[in-house]
């Protein structure tokens, strides 16, 4: 993907210098074990590991640190920064055309752990949005493991992930996450159906920024199939075959690779949100 180097982002914070919090002996089965509760209880997962990493101590602190001089790091922090104003620039046309305003979501920067309005979450949790504090949170590390673990390397991989992550704050803007919480607790039956919606929703906005990418020639060679791949690696089956062997479609909760892919491509074909009803077709 092509793009130009403005430096840091004025919706950056970077707190990879400590910001966050070490998630302790919480590890890979602390945040296996937060997943079981959050799926039989229904509570957000980020909020069972804050109650978990509060057992072990240690403040919320969620002050933005002094900028990380990392010099390995810096060319992918300033992609980020670049790639998230021109998302955010796309959506802010977009709603603006709709008589609505956009205000900016914050990109958190964080290592191994991070608090946020949400809970405080291990970066074995993935990149998340809070819709409480209107920020995206990503460890970098993670795309080292897109790259290496789920076979989806390339810069418009790790763009997909943060324009769908920019995505559920569209979707937070709107309204559509609130009205998606409502529609749970009154039928707790179909929340995860309504999560995968939501879920898939967010891919296809990604998709719509990915089209105005294209649009104006900034795509490169393979970049698409890049975010499709991205998409792929992503999918609840993939995901549950790798790390248990068996699928099951009934505890989904991002969709399918193949829907993900399918709904990604949606709204880079058409570049117009109106594609994006995935609750209509549930």
């Amino acid at each position: 993907m092509r793009w130009r180097d403005t430096g840091r982002s004025t919706n950056l914070e970077d707190r990879r210098g400590g910001g966050g919090r070490k998630a302790g002996g919480l590890g890979i089965v602390g945040v296996v074990l937060a997943l079981g509760i959050s799926y039989f209880t229904g509570v957000n997962p980020l909020q069972v590991l804050g109650i978990m990493n509060s057992v072990q101590g240690g403040g919320a602190g969620a002050s933005a640190e002094a900028p990380v001089e990392d010099a390995a790091e810096e060319p992918m922090v300033r992609f980020l920064s670049a790639s998230l104003d021109d998302a955010q620039n796309t959506w802010r046309g977009i709603l603006a055309q709709q008589g609505k305003e956009y205000p900016d979501a914050k990109l958190v920067l964080f290592r191994e752990s991070v608090s946020s309005a949400c809970g405080s979450a291990s970066a074995a949790m993935g990149p998340f949005y809070c819709p409480g504090d209107q920020r995206v949170y990503i460890d970098l590390g993670f795309y080292d493991e897109l790259s290496r673990r789920y076979g989806a390397p390339g810069d418009f991989a790790q763009v997909y992930v943060l324009a769908h992550e920019v995505g559920h704050h569209v979707q937070n803007v709107l309204g559509t996450e609130r009205e998606l919480r409502r529609a749970q607790g009154a039928d707790p039956g179909q929340a995860n159906a309504l999560s995968v919606a939501m879920e898939l929703q967010a891919d296809c906005y990604a998709g719509v920024w990915a089209h105005g990418v294209a649009q104006r020639g900034d795509l490169e060679a393979g970049d698409l199939e890049e975010g499709l791949g991205a998409a792929s690696a992503v999918g609840d089956d993939r995901l549950q075959k790798q790390s248990r062997g068996e699928v099951d479609p009934e505890s989904f909760t991002h969709g399918s690779s193949a829907q993900r892919m399918q709904w990604f491509k949606a709204g880079f074909d058409t570049g117009d949100p109106k594609s994006c009803d995935t609750f209509a077709r549930r």
